[in-house]
């Protein structure tokens, strides 16, 4: 998938930090049988997976593909005041994936004695001021951020300090800059639903991801799910893994299971019960690909439907 696709979602994946709100996708069935056959979602971020009780997650920032990786069309989408629902028509067979998916830059510079703050949510809404200097930053400038009055800055969001600088693929790094601190970031959160018979599901190379060892539709109570997890291809050794089963509503704790992958990025999870798991795991170190940049933080979620024998 192209990168400045990837990037439209960054805007509300920074919106909720890691420890405050989850951000999750919980389909109605993972599994479909049939020759087609529709699966519901919601999706949320909220302090307890899958109780939506936050903000919603935004239906056109989510994308849906077919087994053999083409765009679907999603349908009847909703955004309520906690979250969104919508529907996925699986019209072949083998595994669908639906994602909010991001790439980009994250930090801080100063400039020209004032402070700049990149990549994250604009303080106004989906848009932001562009750096001096970046392809097409003195017409989007004066057309004014999303959110904000033409030619005027965006309001700041509460505890925010710097003017908003997308971080997206076309970021350029004014001349000029100085205290640069800035973090090559990406996001993944996905949910595999399958139609009849599963089918492979590929890794891309790119930031966090979770290869299946044992496929999602094939996940059930009595056998432990084996996953590898990838950095940029590579395994992700010693990644701790987090899984959190649905129903903290009705209970006293978390019911947390932590994992760590061996050197082969690979880890085993035995599950204690048949139900929906939300999966979480990040990556960080101090290298990066992108010029400027001083390290990297990958994120990965997935939820899991693990059925009983």
């Amino acid at each position: 998938m192209p990168v400045k696709r990837l990037f439209v979602a960054a805007l509300l994946l920074a919106a909720a930090p890691a420890g405050a709100h989850n951000l999750w996708i919980k389909p109605s069935a993972a599994t479909v049988s049939g020759e087609d056959g529709w699966v519901s979602f919601d999706a949320a971020a909220s302090t307890d997976v899958f109780v939506a009780d936050h903000q919603p997650l935004r239906v056109e920032q989510i994308k849906a593909f077919t087994p053999d990786g083409s765009e679907a069309r999603i349908e009847n989408g909703i955004t309520g005041r906690y979250r969104s629902t919508f529907d996925l028509h699986l019209t072949k067979p083998g595994t669908w994936r639906v994602a909010v998916e991001n790439a980009g830059l994250q930090g801080s510079y100063k400039l020209g004695g004032e402070d700049y703050r990149v990549g994250g949510r604009p303080p106004g809404g989906p848009g932001g001021m562009r750096p001096a200097g970046a392809p097409g930053a003195a017409a989007a400038n004066a057309r004014g951020p999303a959110g904000g009055p033409t030619g005027a800055a965006p309001p700041q969001r509460p505890g925010m300090t710097g003017k908003f600088v997308p971080g997206g693929p076309d970021f350029v790094l004014p001349a000029g800059a100085t205290d640069v601190k800035l973090t090559q970031s990406a996001s993944r959160n996905e949910v595999f639903v399958t139609l009849g018979e599963p089918t492979e599901i590929k890794p891309t190379g790119k930031g966090l991801e979770m290869v299946p060892l044992t496929h999602p539709a094939d996940l059930v109570a009595d056998a432990p799910g084996r996953f590898r997890f990838l950095v940029e291809g590579k395994p992700a050794a010693n990644l701790e893994v987090r899984l959190i089963p649905d129903g903290k509503r009705y209970r006293n704790d978390q019911g947390e299971i932590v994992a760590k992958t061996n050197a082969a990025g690979e880890v085993s999870v035995p599950w204690p019960s048949a139900g929906l798991y939300w999966l979480n795991a990040t990556y960080q170190d101090g290298t990066s690909s992108i010029a400027n940049a001083s390290g990297r933080r990958f994120n990965y979620v997935t939820t899991l439907e693990v059925m009983t024998p």
